[in-house]
């Protein structure tokens, strides 16, 4: 069994089609394997999958992979993912199976306040986030470096709480797919709009926020 690392905090039929995404997804992941798979949910909303056939051990690195995966254990030095539950003047507490608090000095995402630092790299709540276990620990240098070409491309709008194809039905719906380049899945149910050149992320924040019961934020270069 893996547990992967996005969390699934819908309740209802939007849990239901979260599920049925995500079964949906796996099965692409491994459907050149000679493995069988099976999706549930734990009791902290982490999605785990029993894999089993001859090739479960390729399938199980290639999903812990793909989506990051909780663990028990954890070794300094070693690279996990955990989502953002919360943050303080002190810094980000990510879930990652138990909570890992990464201070304001190890977020390494300029200055301002972890809630600034959050509204500026449009991190919406529960969004994966990859850090380096340690005494204490930090994001990983490949997670800044993402986080930081967030910035210098044209503009997002990140959402959660809304499966990737949700989101595109969304834009769409509100008349602006010719606005964007595409909807990258950041999580199960966080994605990240990207703006076409001249296209104004706050401008489409607000329209396409009457549509999705979710938290959005914009990214502006």
């Amino acid at each position: 069994m893996v547990v992967l690392a996005t969390r699934c905090y819908v309740d209802g039929d939007a849990r239901e089609r979260a599920l049925d995404s995500l079964t949906s997804m796996i099965e692409d992941d491994v459907g050149d394997l000679d493995v069988e798979t099976s999706v549930g949910l734990r009791d902290d909303g982490f999605p785990s999958v029993t894999v089993e056939g001859a090739d479960a051990t390729v399938a199980r690195n290639l999903l812990g992979e793909r989506w990051g995966e909780i663990t028990p254990h954890f070794e300094p030095g070693e690279t996990y993912v955990g989502t953002l539950e919360s943050w303080d003047d002190s810094g980000f507490v990510l879930d990652a199976g138990r909570e890992i608090h990464v201070p304001r000095d190890e977020l390494g995402l300029g200055p301002g306040s972890p809630s600034q630092i959050r509204t500026r790299f449009g991190l919406v709540q529960h969004v994966p986030l990859t850090f380096v276990y340690g005494d204490p620990p930090r994001l990983a240098e490949d997670e800044r470096d993402r986080l930081y070409d967030w910035r210098r491309g044209n503009g997002r709008v990140n959402v959660n709480s809304a499966t990737r194809a949700e989101v595109r039905a969304t834009v769409n719906r509100a008349g602006h797919a010719h606005d964007i380049v595409t909807v990258e899945r950041l999580g199960l149910l966080e994605s990240s709009i990207v703006c076409r050149e001249n296209t104004d992320p706050p401008g489409l924040l607000a329209s396409i926020g009457e549509y999705l019961p979710a938290e959005l934020l914009c990214v502006v270069p």
